[in-house]
């Protein structure tokens, strides 16, 4: 991974909110198996306190950083976790320390 890539998924993620929503995802991601680690945005939108247009402006940035994956479901908008980019993410912020 670049570090302009790595830059823009650090500064998605900078922002309160957008972190507490990605954290969210990812929660409904692990928890529920059945929808094929999707988060329907409609089940978290209570949990946050920011308005409709403010999530959809968040979801714009995660999904521009790569960090999720959404579409549309009819009315409804599904998110998943993007998990090629976290394992980047990871693969980055586990380097090995350097001997000596």
């Amino acid at each position: 991974m670049n570090t302009k890539r790595m830059a823009k998924i650090l500064k998605a993620l900078s922002n309160e909110n957008r972190l507490d929503l990605y954290l969210e995802i990812m929660r409904k991601n692990m928890v529920d198996y059945e929808a094929d680690n999707e988060c329907f945005i409609s089940d978290i939108m209570g949990i946050c306190s920011i308005g409709a247009p403010t999530i959809s402006h968040h979801l714009k940035e995660l999904t521009n950083a790569d960090l999720i994956i959404a579409e549309r479901r009819g009315k409804f908008l599904v998110a998943r976790i993007n998990e090629d980019t976290l394992d980047e993410v990871r693969a980055i912020l586990s380097m090995p320390r350097k001997k000596g």
